[in-house]
């Protein structure tokens, strides 16, 4: 896997390109600067020592002071600070505020389903449905509005899905394949309805992901578990909005998971505002 400053420069050399041509022109290469970042609406923050490294990737003369942490739940007002080459601040700013923007946009989503779980036993997984080559950081931003990772990818837990189930001929017979090839690991196996449910618990499943049951199908779905294999965990998932989650939670499953953390979570609004000279 690449690094993160490996990420980070890829992405800095597809912005600059051949270079920052509009701060080339009008920003005089001995000319510093100070300059701000501003929330513009309360949420929870995540990127910030991301976004510093893309500024210390442009040039270490940039220093960045942060006056918040990520996991931090902010209301509108003054973030940080940064100081430097006016050059470098200009040509860091939009990578760095791009990744602030969206990571803190998925931690304060990540917030908002946690919250409307409420207090119960039932915790909140995100998905693999991120963007490519940023898992990492959205995962973490999940972390940090309060949320747990599911899977960091296909080869860290075994997940069957619909169409492992097809091409297995089945649901036991592919928990059964799956114990074969990696017994260390634990099996989740995913079901569209109660038979099969239960065959995924006879066959020994560790979770069970309960695909897109309605309400009283997943009270149902605890129910059947409870008395067959309570030691098996239930994961609901599809159709989580806000407004549904506390009626889930009251169903009994142990976790939900909702892809909608990262893949249509709105970006938070923050922007960097250079200071007048009187204000540096």
């Amino acid at each position: 896997m690449l690094s993160l400053d490996e990420r980070l420069r890829a992405a800095l050399a597809e912005d600059i390109g051949r270079g920052d041509a509009t701060t080339l022109a009008t920003i005089a290469e001995s000319q510093q600067a100070r300059a701000e970042f501003l929330l513009k609406e309360d949420g929870v923050l995540s990127g910030l020592m991301v976004a510093a490294r893309v500024f210390a990737l442009v040039d270490e003369r940039v220093t960045v002071h942060w006056t918040a942490q990520d996991g931090e739940r902010r209301g509108r007002g003054i973030i940080g600070t940064l100081s430097g080459p006016a050059r470098s601040l200009l040509t860091g700013e939009r990578l760095a505020l791009n990744l602030l923007q969206r990571l803190s946009g998925v931690a304060t989503q990540t917030r908002r389903y946690v919250e409307a779980l409420g207090p119960g036993r039932t915790r909140l997984l995100d998905t693999r449905k991120t963007t490519p080559l940023w898992r990492d950081l959205e995962k973490q931003a999940v972390r940090h509005g309060g949320g747990l990772n599911h899977r960091a990818g296909l080869d860290d837990g075994l997940l069957i899905k619909d169409n492992h189930v097809a091409a297995a001929g089945g649901i036991a017979e592919a928990i059964r394949r799956a114990r074969d090839y990696a017994y260390l690991l634990k099996v989740e196996c995913e079901v569209p309805d109660l038979p099969g449910l239960e065959e995924a618990l006879r066959a020994g499943a560790d979770r069970v992901l309960l695909d897109n049951m309605d309400d009283a199908l997943l009270a149902e779905a605890v129910a059947l578990r409870s008395s067959l294999a309570p030691h098996v965990t239930l994961e609901a998932s599809g159709n989580m909005t806000l407004e549904r989650l506390p009626r889930v939670a009251q169903s009994g499953v142990d976790y939900v998971s909702a892809g909608a953390l990262t893949h249509s979570a709105p970006a938070l609004d923050i922007s960097l505002n250079f200071l007048p000279e009187d204000q540096r």
